[in-house]
């Protein structure tokens, strides 16, 4: 135990990401147990603890600035966290680290699962812990944009299921929704006559039961996506490419053309009648 550390003032900070599958990473619970007591041991003084549930793959963590901010004002000279990748997976998080480090204003980084010391070679050592934070970030996120290329390649509708589709694990692919299908071919049919504007259609379908996510209501912009959705007639439309989708279409191309032209018809601004 280094007997500086007993008069430095130190902030603690724990973080879990809500979207990376970062499984060993220990929950901010366990987090906040661990750091105490590795503070208890090494005789640190805790004068205030963070904790935010937010990814670092950006920069932009409002409770990681305040942070910041409260050690330039010089009201800690030090940080506590698990490990270095929970203060940053950017460069400029990781970068402002670095520049406290050299300016004097961070003096003490503890980590239990880490070495740091102020000098040359621990500030290096620092710089190649956030670098490979950094790279396991973009390795990962390639990974999964790979991923989503070959599930679309393979006709896989790659995320969460427009509605009246559900996620099917056992079959790794949308499957119909049975309930909420029937309304939107409902609605195909009903806009395929030209008798019906979207704000009726609105008002009927809704009246019938059909919701969307959290069982929110549907507004009239809802009805003019689904109305222009190729996946209902079984084609993925993904970042402006197509794909032949190996789902279950739940309405048929040729009413989907009609749709298309009745919409189309629609939008066409109306010449004005002659006077007589």
């Amino acid at each position: 135990m280094n007997i500086l550390d007993q008069t430095k003032k130190i902030f603690l900070y724990a973080r879990k990401s809500t979207d990376e599958p970062e499984r060993q990473i220990l929950s901010i619970e366990a987090q906040m147990f661990e750091l105490r007591e590795f503070a208890r041991k090494e005789g640190l003084t805790l004068v205030r603890e963070y904790v935010e549930s937010k990814t670092a793959k950006e920069p932009g963590r409002e409770i990681f600035n305040e942070m910041i901010a409260s050690i330039e004002k010089g009201e800690a000279e030090g940080i506590l966290a698990w490990h270095p990748d929970r203060l940053a997976r950017n460069s400029i998080d990781g970068g402002r680290i670095i520049y406290l480090v050299d300016t004097g204003k961070i003096t003490t980084l503890k980590f239990p699962t880490f070495w740091f010391d102020p000098t040359p070679q621990g500030k290096f050592m620092l710089n190649i812990a956030f670098g490979q934070s950094k790279y396991y970030v973009d390795n990962l996120s390639e990974n999964i944009k790979r991923g989503i290329r070959q599930k679309l390649r393979n006709g896989i509708w790659p995320a969460w299921a427009p509605l009246g589709y559900v996620n099917d694990k056992n079959a790794r692919n949308i499957v119909v929704d049975k309930e909420r299908a029937k309304f939107i071919r409902k609605t195909f049919e009903m806009y395929s006559t030209g008798e019906y504007p979207l704000a009726q259609i609105r008002k009927i379908i809704n009246s019938l039961g059909l919701v969307g996510k959290k069982d929110k209501m549907l507004s009239v912009s809802n009805y003019q996506y689904m109305l222009k959705n190729k996946i209902y007639y079984g084609i993925i439309e993904y970042n402006g490419e197509l794909y032949d989708g190996k789902h279950e279409p739940i309405i048929t191309k040729k009413l989907f053309d009609s749709v298309q032209e009745v919409m189309a018809n629609k939008s066409k601004p109306k010449s004005p009648k002659l006077k007589p």
